[in-house]
């Protein structure tokens, strides 16, 4: 799924990636304008693991993966 949003949320990230709220553990999250989906992710020293890119679904399903 590449699109603005998607591109955009990604630089944000990349640029400020503690603005976006903690919403478990280490996890933050950036939800995206344009459509029902939310990125993700955390740091990992200099580096920002994605762990899901996500529509509105469980979220016990990607916190499995922390």
């Amino acid at each position: 799924m590449k699109c603005a949003a998607n591109s955009a949320a990604i630089e944000r990230i990349r640029v400020t990636p503690q603005s976006f709220p903690l919403i478990h553990g280490q996890i933050r999250r950036v939800v995206l304008s344009r459509f029902p989906y939310a990125v993700y992710f955390r740091e990992q020293g200099t580096e920002i693991l994605v762990i899901a890119l996500r529509g509105r679904q469980d979220p016990r399903r990607w916190k499995q993966r922390t």
